[in-house]
Protein backbone atom coordinates (compact mmCIF):
# COMPACT_ATOMS: atom_id res chain seq x y z
CA UNK A 1 0.00 0.00 0.00
CA UNK A 2 1.24 3.69 -0.92
CA UNK A 3 -0.27 6.50 0.76
CA UNK A 4 0.08 10.06 -1.57
CA UNK A 5 0.12 13.32 -0.57
CA UNK A 6 0.16 16.63 -3.21
CA UNK A 7 1.62 19.76 -2.83
CA UNK A 8 2.44 23.11 -4.51
CA UNK A 9 -1.10 23.90 -5.64
CA UNK A 10 -2.12 27.61 -5.59
CA UNK A 11 -2.79 31.00 -7.41
CA UNK A 12 -1.02 31.84 -10.64
CA UNK A 13 -1.83 34.33 -13.11
CA UNK A 14 -2.46 32.93 -16.83
CA UNK A 15 0.72 32.25 -18.71
CA UNK A 16 2.38 31.10 -15.26
CA UNK A 17 3.73 27.99 -13.81
CA UNK A 18 3.16 26.04 -11.24
CA UNK A 19 5.21 22.46 -9.95
CA UNK A 20 3.10 20.38 -8.53
CA UNK A 21 5.01 17.65 -6.23
CA UNK A 22 3.08 13.82 -4.73
CA UNK A 23 5.08 12.32 -2.18
CA UNK A 24 4.51 8.77 -1.36
CA UNK A 25 4.75 7.02 1.14
CA UNK A 26 5.95 3.54 1.85
CA UNK A 27 9.41 1.82 0.31
CA UNK A 28 8.07 0.37 -2.81
CA UNK A 29 7.35 3.95 -4.62
CA UNK A 30 9.44 2.60 -7.67
CA UNK A 31 7.35 -0.41 -8.23
CA UNK A 32 4.04 2.23 -9.01
CA UNK A 33 3.02 3.69 -12.46
CA UNK A 34 2.62 7.24 -11.03
CA UNK A 35 -0.25 9.35 -12.83
CA UNK A 36 -1.43 13.61 -12.66
CA UNK A 37 -5.26 13.69 -12.83
CA UNK A 38 -7.33 16.89 -12.16
CA UNK A 39 -11.08 17.16 -11.72
CA UNK A 40 -12.63 20.77 -12.33
CA UNK A 41 -16.26 21.59 -10.96
CA UNK A 42 -19.06 20.11 -12.98
CA UNK A 43 -16.65 17.91 -14.63
CA UNK A 44 -15.29 14.23 -14.50
CA UNK A 45 -11.64 13.72 -13.57
CA UNK A 46 -9.43 14.35 -16.37
CA UNK A 47 -6.08 12.37 -17.29
CA UNK A 48 -3.07 14.50 -17.84
CA UNK A 49 0.23 12.63 -16.84
CA UNK A 50 1.96 9.36 -16.03
CA UNK A 51 5.09 7.55 -15.69
CA UNK A 52 6.67 4.94 -16.02
CA UNK A 53 8.52 3.02 -12.88
CA UNK A 54 11.76 4.24 -13.75
CA UNK A 55 10.82 7.22 -15.42
CA UNK A 56 12.01 6.51 -19.02
CA UNK A 57 8.76 6.78 -20.47
CA UNK A 58 6.10 9.54 -19.90
CA UNK A 59 2.34 10.04 -21.25
CA UNK A 60 0.08 13.06 -21.52
CA UNK A 61 -3.64 14.32 -22.21
CA UNK A 62 -3.88 16.00 -25.57
CA UNK A 63 -5.16 19.00 -23.47
CA UNK A 64 -1.29 19.26 -21.76
CA UNK A 65 0.86 17.99 -23.91
CA UNK A 66 3.74 20.45 -24.74
CA UNK A 67 2.96 22.42 -21.89
CA UNK A 68 2.97 20.15 -18.95
CA UNK A 69 6.02 17.69 -17.83
CA UNK A 70 5.64 15.01 -15.76
CA UNK A 71 9.06 13.77 -13.28
CA UNK A 72 10.00 11.25 -10.69
CA UNK A 73 12.52 10.98 -8.30
CA UNK A 74 12.18 7.48 -7.26
CA UNK A 75 15.31 8.25 -4.81
CA UNK A 76 13.16 10.69 -3.32
CA UNK A 77 9.88 8.75 -3.50
CA UNK A 78 8.56 12.08 -5.26
CA UNK A 79 6.37 12.42 -8.70
CA UNK A 80 5.81 16.10 -9.66
CA UNK A 81 4.04 17.64 -12.31
CA UNK A 82 5.65 20.86 -13.51
CA UNK A 83 3.13 23.18 -15.57
CA UNK A 84 3.88 26.23 -17.54
CA UNK A 85 1.62 28.27 -20.01
CA UNK A 86 -1.31 28.08 -17.67
CA UNK A 87 -4.58 29.11 -18.55
CA UNK A 88 -8.11 29.77 -16.59
CA UNK A 89 -9.49 26.46 -17.93
CA UNK A 90 -6.59 24.66 -15.92
CA UNK A 91 -8.32 25.41 -13.20
CA UNK A 92 -9.05 22.33 -10.93
CA UNK A 93 -8.29 20.14 -8.21
CA UNK A 94 -5.53 18.17 -9.21
CA UNK A 95 -4.32 14.29 -7.77
CA UNK A 96 -1.32 11.94 -8.03
CA UNK A 97 -2.26 8.89 -8.24
CA UNK A 98 -0.62 5.02 -8.26
CA UNK A 99 -1.11 2.04 -9.61
CA UNK A 100 0.62 -1.22 -10.23
CA UNK A 101 -0.84 -1.72 -14.05
CA UNK A 102 1.14 0.33 -16.92
CA UNK A 103 -1.90 2.48 -17.94
CA UNK A 104 -3.51 5.90 -18.49
CA UNK A 105 -6.85 4.92 -17.44
CA UNK A 106 -8.22 6.35 -14.21
CA UNK A 107 -10.56 3.27 -13.33
CA UNK A 108 -6.79 1.04 -12.78
CA UNK A 109 -5.25 3.62 -10.18
CA UNK A 110 -5.50 2.00 -6.71
CA UNK A 111 -4.16 4.63 -4.59
CA UNK A 112 -5.10 8.55 -4.95
CA UNK A 113 -3.70 11.30 -2.87
CA UNK A 114 -6.01 14.24 -1.34
CA UNK A 115 -5.92 16.80 -4.38
CA UNK A 116 -4.22 20.14 -4.61
CA UNK A 117 -5.99 23.05 -5.85
CA UNK A 118 -4.95 25.15 -8.61
CA UNK A 119 -6.22 28.54 -10.11
CA UNK A 120 -5.28 29.90 -13.23
CA UNK A 121 -6.84 33.82 -12.87
CA UNK A 122 -7.21 35.69 -16.68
Amino acid sequence: QVQLVESGGGLVQAGGSLSLSCAASGRTFSSYFMGWFRQAPGKEREFLAAISRAGSSSYYGDSVKGRFTISRDNAKNTVYLQMNSLKPEDTAVYYCAATTSATIRLREYDYWGQGTQVTVSS
